[in-house]
């Protein structure tokens, strides 16, 4: 069974206060890439204040993202936590609204229908002072996307942040967002890909969780384009759950092209099987963009 958040990411809607957790990076950036693409589709403005813009930008454009063309019109901004939410190293919950408000109004006045806006809480983490008005800054939120074009997405890391810290700002969200997963325990995460759309395999697989791994991928091939494994985070895949991943991979090429971006620990396995020699598919390793 999928085990689900109580919204996917792609189900957002406008003035939506959403808080997602994410265990790891790559669920940040595969679920926020999600949030700026469908923003953007649908005619809104988007901002993504985040703590390495630069790398950011990257990150999205590999997904699929035209972050060139996005940013070069105005449609979409990724800034810095120094340069929103922050003045310097000290936050309050006034600056912090003036510049969301800022935010709004230059949305309206570019006339665009809306806007998404996507805040890592990361900088929370660090020697902040004023950090204890981050439950009160969330309420504000709240309030002022009440009746509004605005959704926000709250982004916090629950490996990183304390339970105590998530519960108090948990009640001023609408929506509780994470990514569909399958199999979660301490040795093996297969969950969804929202961008680009597939599903994402994360530590060391054999035949016990080959059900979840099927599972897995019979969501995602009941999708329309191309399809991509993400095994960047996988260290050991045995050769049964190698034979299930090429066996659906090949039920769908050449129609329609299956990308298996692999670790270099697994690579070999798929080249040894012959998936580079099945049209279609596509084999690439984790530091190739």
């Amino acid at each position: 069974m999928t085990v689900s958040a109580e919204v996917q990411i792609t189900d957002l809607a406008i003035n939506d206060h959403a808080c997602l957790t994410f265990g790891e990076p790559e669920e940040l950036l595969d679920l926020t890439a999600a949030f700026v693409r469908d923003g953007l589709a649908g005619g809104l403005r988007v901002v993504w204040l985040c703590e390495e813009p630069q790398g950011a930008l990257a990150e999205l454009n590999r997904r699929g993202i035209a972050v060139q063309s996005a940013t070069a019109s105005g449609r979409m901004d990724v800034v810095a936590s120094q340069e929103g939410l922050l003045s310097g190293q000290v936050f309050t919950v006034d600056h912090a609204m003036g510049w969301l408000s800022s935010q709004m109004e230059l949305t309206a006045h570019e006339g665009y229908s809306g806007l998404r806006v996507a805040l890592d809480m990361g900088w929370a983490l660090r020697p902040v002072h004023g950090v204890e008005q981050l439950p009160a800054f969330e309420e504000q939120i709240a309030t002022i996307l009440s009746d509004s074009s605005v959704s926000v997405l709250c982004q916090y890391d629950r490996e990183r942040f304390d339970p105590v810290t998530l519960a108090s700002v948990s009640p001023f969200h609408t929506r509780a967002v994470a990514a569909a997963t399958y199999h979660d325990d301490p040795l093996l995460r297969i969950c969804r890909q929202y961008a680009p759309p597939g599903i994402r395999v994360a530590g060391q697989i054999d035949r016990a969780a080959e059900d979840a791994l099927a599972l897995a991928l019979s969501e995602a091939i009941r999708t329309e384009g191309p399809v991509t494994i993400n095994m960047a985070e996988l260290s050991f895949i045995d050769l049964s759950c190698t034979r299930t991943i090429i066996d659906v991979a090949r039920s769908l090429a050449p129609a329609r092209t299956v990308v298996l971006r692999c670790s270099p620990a697994i690579a070999p396995r798929f080249v040894l099987l012959g998936a580079q020699g099945i049209p279609g598919i596509s084999l690439v390793t984790a530091h190739e963009r």
